[in-house]
């Protein structure tokens, strides 16, 4: 490479900083704030305090109180108030500090957010992006641990987003305010600061060796509804997101003799089913992991889909390993959490049919 063909490269790279997923977050939210006056950041402890895992921190400070400010404990409230703002030009970013506190704020989302466009025939439109930390794995119990991505798969007019490294929440997350439709950007705080491997009760520092990875620091955009390629294999299909793309990743690796696609769905809806056809028809085989519960999880959504648009490359019955049909537990958060152990044994039954 020439001198000037090295200088033009580096003037075109973006720079980059180390980030975790809490910094990536913290960036992005930088990043629209600055680049567009009608962007507000919102939620019960995102001001002053920068947040309960200070993933706003130090927005206040430098854009405003009018910008980045603290409302009352309210989640009906909160998503009420942004659903009018973002009706009358604004693009608010809500945050519900814990996905499981989202439920008094069901009726906003579902009925008003979600129905706006459609009901108005397009007169008004709902950009608001809702951000909430979610899934379980730091002990937080059967209150702080929910994963709720499927009430919403449901719901039409209201799209879902789970990111598993720094670089994609960020990049999710600016396409998400920057999108006219109202957004669930489910974050899992597993993931904040770096995802755990072994036995899941200690964390390791792995994006690829880091608690951290590269991130760009300026603006750039993931646009919602394409899934990424983890890892390409042929034995088998791996479908998952979020916390579960690192659990099935150490599980696969552990397996030296399983050439496994692993693919990070990364927004629910919209879905890549491009992607994901792909995938199984090259593979014939189709694992589901998923952290919620297993009943009306999304993974059955997954499950069909995968049946009806590829019944004649299967060579095994879709296989689901996913959270359990209760409570999450305290004391047995290691059992109910997918794991590579209940993973290991899927992908050998699959692969033994």
């Amino acid at each position: 490479m020439s001198d000037h063909q090295s200088v033009l490269a580096q003037a075109q790279a973006p720079d980059l900083a180390e980030m975790t997923m809490i910094g990536a977050i913290n960036s992005a939210l930088d990043v629209m704030l600055a680049r567009d006056d009608a962007v507000v950041v919102m939620g019960e402890d995102v001001g002053f305090f920068g947040g309960v895992f200070r993933a706003t921190a130090g927005l206040q400070k430098r854009y405003g109180t009018h910008r980045v400010f603290d409302t009352p404990i309210t989640e009906c409230g909160i998503i009420g108030v942004a659903i009018g703002m973002g009706a009358y030009g604004l693009r608010p970013v809500p945050e519900i500090q814990f996905a499981d506190y989202i439920y008094p704020a069901l009726d906003q989302l579902v009925s008003e957010a979600a129905r706006l466009r459609y009901r108005s025939a397009g007169e008004f439109t709902a950009p608001i992006t809702v951000r909430s930390p979610f899934g379980g794995g730091i002990f937080g119990g059967q209150t702080h641990s929910q994963s709720p991505e499927g009430i919403f798969t449901h719901c039409s007019g209201i799209k879902t987003v789970i990111p598993a490294t720094p670089y994609d929440a960020k990049g999710l997350l600016i396409a998400a305010i920057e999108d006219n439709d109202p957004v669930l950007f489910f974050e899992p705080k597993r993931l904040y600061n770096g995802p755990f491997h072994g036995h899941y009760d200690r964390p390791v520092t792995n994006w690829s060796g880091h608690p951290s990875a590269q991130v760009p620091t300026g603006y750039y955009r993931i646009p919602l509804g394409s899934a990424a390629v983890w890892r390409e294999g042929m034995d088998v299909t791996i479908l998952c997101y979020g916390t579960m793309v690192h659990v099935v990743a150490d599980a696969v690796a552990e397996m030296g003799d399983v050439d496994a696609e692993i693919i990070d769905l990364r927004t629910l809806i919209p879905l890549d089913i491009d992607a994901i056809t792909r995938s199984v028809a090259k593979t014939g085989r189709c694992l589901i992991v998923h952290e919620a519960t297993r009943t009306g999880g999304f993974g059955a959504e997954l499950s069909a889909l995968v049946q009806e648009r590829c019944f004649l490359h299967l060579e095994a019955p879709v296989t689901r390993v996913t959270g359990f049909d209760t409570p999450y537990p305290y004391s047995l958060e290691w059992a109910y959490f997918p794991g590579p152990v209940r993973i290991r044994q899927a992908l050998r039954a699959i692969l033994d049919d």
